[in-house]
């Protein structure tokens, strides 16, 4: 959607999304473990990171997010050594400027959930493209990551916590960003873009209507371990 389209729309879309944040309930990550060591197999060590999606947001615990149930599913294929950096609300500059931070070492992949919260904080389109490049780079470079699965964005047009015409808007923005995402992977042999539906009924939607349930994390946790197998 052109910006100069959304002109005339800009007060109402600013009412609607101050006042998504004020009641909309703010979920915290669940507790558990954010790192170990666990399953058969050849090795890997595996890095999840990103936003509160990564982090879990909207499961009772971390063994029902996205992490728990994802090691669940690789262990019987791996000795897999596991770190999950992700925090609610995160943006991908953020996680840039977490990566730079930290000391280097070695991941034999990484899975990155990021995007909804650049979409909801207006970052540019362009700056949200190199963001992703660098991301790929400083995680091939630093952390010597052989394989990057980047999560597709949600379809935000579907939220139950956004009202119209912010969840026309933004799903607009979320389906953009995935198209050019989908471009990026497609140039980086080390990258791959994992899109996966869930139905965006009540048992797939965490009570505050804006972030997964356990049992769409298990989806995520299924395709993305099937995605990461047959990689190998």
């Amino acid at each position: 959607m052109h910006p100069l389209l959304l002109l005339p729309l800009a007060p109402l879309l600013l009412l609607q999304g101050l006042y998504v944040r004020k009641v909309t309930p703010r979920l915290p990550e669940p507790p558990g473990p954010r790192s170990g060591e666990l399953g058969d197999g050849q090795p890997l060590r595996l890095l999840i990171l990103g936003d509160s999606a990564a982090a879990g947001v909207g499961a009772a615990t971390q063994s029902d997010g996205l992490s728990g149930q994802l090691i669940q599913k690789l262990k019987g294929s791996y000795r897999i050594s596991w770190k999950l950096w992700a925090g609610n609300g995160r943006t991908s500059a953020q996680c840039l400027a977490l990566l730079d931070a930290h000391d280097a070492e070695t991941f034999d992949t990484v899975v990155i959930s990021l995007g909804v919260n650049d979409v909801t904080s207006g970052v540019s389109l362009a700056a949200w493209q190199a963001q992703q490049a660098q991301l790929a780079d400083l995680l091939r470079g630093k952390f010597a990551a052989k394989r990057i699965l980047f999560t597709a964005l949600p379809p935000m047009h579907h939220f139950p916590a956004l009202p119209q015409p912010l969840r026309h808007v933004l799903g607009v923005r979320a389906k953009t960003f995935n198209r050019v995402l989908q471009a990026f992977v497609s140039t980086r042999d080390d990258c791959r873009l994992l899109q996966f539906g869930a139905p965006m009924q009540a048992e797939f939607m965490a009570v505050d209507g804006f972030h997964p349930s356990a049992v769409t994390y298990g989806l995520w946790a299924e395709q993305a371990a099937k995605a990461l197998i047959a990689a190998d």
